[in-house]
């Protein structure tokens, strides 16, 4: 039985995705100046932030990732909640069951996204990208959540998204839950311990089953 719950953020509790690629589409103009398509960028969804200035090779990676999250932080539409993630977090707690996010946001992404809905009253521990030296999907982010929790790699599952999110769970010898709804591609994400179609199956499927 699982003790606790650890969430990815973007593609799986929220929908991040066309506020996150518009603004990269601007920094590849500005930065390689070239015009890529939606379609194109759209195969960068599933990397965490540095490492698409890695694969796009930019000059300089970490200020060119902060003037991308400048952008990100501008887009007017911002980022949205999937429907019934409030519901899922909120019931999961009155359940008392922990949860916990690890996501490769900035601590101020974070917070404009995340804590200015009040979701984060729902969340134990969060471990973000400043609080790392190493990024999904190095194990570095989740055996700090799994110190910060007091907990050991069986008692705990991950939600997320990504091949990165997948590949991460592998490395650090925890379970994988596929969140589909907000997943861009499968590609490579071959043996998930469970499959949730949309976020009530976190209680539907994931919940049941824990108990």
């Amino acid at each position: 039985m699982y003790k606790a719950i650890i969430y990815d953020i973007d593609g799986t509790l929220l929908d991040t995705l066309k506020m996150n690629m518009i603004p990269l589409q601007k920094i590849i103009k500005e930065e390689l100046n070239e015009d890529w398509s939606y379609e194109e960028v759209l195969k960068f969804a599933p990397y965490p932030g540095m490492k698409v200035m890695e694969e796009l090779n930019v000059k300089d990676k970490e200020k060119t990732y902060a003037r991308w999250v400048q952008y990100v932080n501008e887009f007017e539409e911002g980022a949205a909640p999937y429907e019934n993630v409030e519901k899922v977090l909120k019931t999961l707690h009155q359940k008392q069951v922990r949860q916990a996010v690890v996501s490769a946001k900035l601590r101020k992404q974070y917070e404009i996204d995340f804590v200015s809905r009040g979701f984060d009253q729902y969340i134990e521990v969060e471990v973000l990208a400043d609080d790392t030296d190493k990024h999904k999907p190095n194990p570095e982010p989740i055996y700090l959540c799994l110190e910060k929790l007091g907990l050991n790699k069986e008692d705990v599952i991950y939600i997320g998204d990504a091949l990165s999110d997948y590949q991460v769970c592998i490395n650090a010898g925890i379970d994988f839950a596929y969140a589909k709804w907000g997943s861009v591609s499968n590609k490579g994400i071959e043996n998930p311990t469970i499959v949730l179609d949309e976020p009530l199956d976190i209680l539907n499927k994931l919940f049941k089953k824990n108990k």
